[in-house]
């Protein structure tokens, strides 16, 4: 399989392209900088970044399927996900691929926390969405939408808080299509990497957001 990864640099998108190395697939990474690209040598690699639309039409060029890991570096306001995802999302229904699997987050959707207790839920939809994380939430938001609204195969997977830490496996993780599970606050990067290359051909969640965590 030819797989085309935006945010191949960030520690998310490292663990996709390992996963596609493991798997067999061939790689296509849009990397700003390939000199310091550890995996220039293994790869495709287009020079460039997501809010250019020649580069993101070459990086999408003969893929068969679309990982994005892209997103906030950090809680600034950065449009990340405003800018970069539109512009992914009409050269695929303009050229193809139509399959993206893309990384997003548990704050995407107003109904996100509604199996979360009251006193949980008022103080993540109150204190860390709307306030700490009101511009990386904005952003989520952007790209939910973008998605929704297109014509293509998406999937959106929606970890709460991301954990550098080891995997328990997907045996271990809680998996719900309308809400983040009960309680879930963490799940490891590994389980999401994990979660995101199933889906790459699982139609279970075709057109849809789906909330992962431990």
């Amino acid at each position: 399989m030819r797989v085309a990864i935006f945010g191949a640099s960030g520690a998310t998108g490292k663990l996709l392209t390992e996963r596609c190395f493991s798997a067999g697939h061939s790689v296509t990474a849009l990397v700003r900088t390939p000199d310091t690209y550890e995996y220039a040598g293994r790869v495709r690699v287009v020079e460039g970044n997501a809010f250019d639309q020649a580069a993101v039409s070459e990086t999408l060029a003969g893929a068969d399927v679309v990982l994005s890991a892209l997103g906030a570096r950090s809680l600034k306001k950065e449009d990340v996900l405003e800018r970069a995802v539109p512009l992914i999302v009409g050269a695929m229904e303009e050229n193809g691929p139509k399959r993206i699997v893309a990384l997003g987050s548990a704050g995407a959707l107003p109904t996100s926390l509604d199996k979360q207790a009251a006193w949980r839920r008022w103080i993540v939809q109150n204190i860390i969405y709307n306030t700490f994380l009101k511009h990386p939430v904005a952003s989520q938001i952007a790209q939910y939408k973008a998605l929704s609204s297109s014509r293509l195969d998406w999937t959106m997977v929606m970890p709460p808080m991301l954990m550098n830490v080891d995997g328990k496996g997907l045996d271990k993780v809680r998996i719900d299509r309308d809400a983040l599970p009960r309680g879930g606050s963490r799940i490891s990067r590994v389980d999401v990497a994990d979660f995101m290359m199933a889906q790459l051909t699982s139609e279970e969640y075709s057109r849809s957001g789906v909330y992962i965590a431990w």
